[in-house]
């Protein structure tokens, strides 16, 4: 889901929901939202960012990783290492990408397993990590600030976002698309002129559609689980996020469905800050040995098509 530097959208119906910094040591649960009310702005909705650099190119790595445990001294990896955790921020309510399981409490999903493999590929042990549970709009800042190692949350890579953070290379592919009401009439973003459409506070997936012709109104919301809430309270007309996303939210909620063409690509990296280049080879390295060793798309089966054909694995892509 792609972020706006500002972390919100002006010109949006802005739905405040309170999310905590809260951490947690291996798989600890983290704190919960829940919505609160909306509240109206009047500023115009700004444009889409436009694409001006290769956005899914990333840093080559190196030929071989360094053994767990023995990470090159004075490296990003190493600092990690004297710490004795890796922390990162990941989502704690993103259905089959980072969510709670309800019957153990622990973080599970896509995202946090290949988190587990960084972690694993440093220490030699995939609990030696702590989450910060991490909404839309506290992805960039917690990078800069370095409040975390890295961010595995289904993070577009933008152009946008190159020139504040730095990407791994991708390792998933979504679509932005619509998620309506099974009994609803819309087929396309078409179909909702003057409508209210939800996305994630903080995400260019609003910019999207408040620059769509038929002018719908954005909503934003903490979540898009949020949305999913607004949805089923009639409170908006459709959900608009990435295809993947989108799944797991018909799969909690089978009474909604997809439609639409793809309103935009969005290719998935893992954020790090700027000025660690050793820490995006290293964890490109990790990507890279879980493409080669069919890691990457056994989680792709696990977690996106139990049962059926999972989406294909993105090769990685290097500028150097």
């Amino acid at each position: 889901m792609r972020l706006g530097r500002a972390g919100w959208l002006p010109g949006v119906l802005v739905l405040c929901l309170a999310m905590g910094c809260d951490s947690a040591i291996a798989a600890r649960p983290v704190a919960a939202t829940s919505p609160s009310a909306a509240v109206t702005a009047t500023v115009p909705g700004a444009a889409p960012p436009v694409d001006d650099c290769d956005r899914r190119a990333s840093l080559r790595p190196a030929a071989t990783l360094p053994p767990p445990g023995r990470m090159p001294a004075g490296s990003t990896m190493a600092r990690i290492a004297q710490r004795g955790r890796l922390i990162v921020g990941v989502s704690q309510t993103t259905y089959l990408f980072g969510h709670r399981d309800p019957a153990t409490g622990h973080l599970v999903g896509l995202d946090i397993d290949i988190a587990r493999e960084i972690a694993a590929a440093i220490f030699g042990r995939r609990d030696r990590i702590q989450f910060w549970s991490t909404n839309a709009a506290q992805r960039i800042p917690f990078i800069t600030a370095g409040t975390v190692d890295l961010v595995v949350r289904t993070s577009s890579m933008t152009c946008e976002r190159w020139r504040q953070v730095s990407f791994s290379s991708q390792y998933y592919q979504a679509e932005q698309r619509l998620l309506v009401p099974r009994d609803s009439r819309v087929r396309t973003m078409d179909d909702l002129g003057g409508k209210r459409v939800c996305a994630a506070a903080g995400s260019t997936d609003l910019a999207v559609v408040a620059a769509a012709a038929a002018r719908p109104v954005p909503v934003a919301a903490a979540e898009v689980n949020d949305c999913l809430v607004l949805l089923q309270r009639g409170q908006v007309d459709a959900v608009s996020n990435d295809d993947a996303l989108l799944m797991g939210l018909v799969a909690q909620d089978p009474a909604t469905r997809i439609v639409g063409p793809s309103l935009d690509h969005e290719a998935y990296g893992i954020m790090m800050a700027r000025g660690s280049p050793d820490l995006v080879r290293f964890v490109n390295g990790v990507l890279a040995r879980m493409r080669a060793d069919g890691t990457l798309a056994a989680l792709y089966r696990r977690w996106l098509a139990p049962g059926a054909t999972a989406p294909a694995v993105p090769a990685a892509r290097y500028r150097d």
